[in-house]
């Protein structure tokens, strides 16, 4: 059995009857979207999602910030730029 990763759930079929009302009944939480009762897709509010890409953006920085730690440094005058 496939977990699922919310705590409302609807058919695909549901879904397409009345979207709005499954995104209105959710309240800002995630619903999962089943397809032969196995989760297919996750719809998510829009504030939720930019929220998710933000911190996955901040972690591939700060990634990247430790792989470049043991770099050399320049010195850099901030009167000189």
């Amino acid at each position: 059995m496939d977990r699922i990763l919310a705590s409302a759930s609807v058919s695909i079929s549901e879904l397409k009857k009345n979207p709005s009302r499954v995104i209105n009944e959710a309240e800002g939480a995630p619903v999962a979207i089943l397809n032969h009762n196995k989760p297919s897709a996750y719809l998510v509010p829009a504030e939720t999602f930019e929220a998710v890409m933000e911190k996955l953006e901040d972690f591939e920085l700060a990634k990247l910030v430790e792989e470049r730690a043991d770099e050399a440094s320049v010195r850099v005058n901030l009167d000189e730029l």
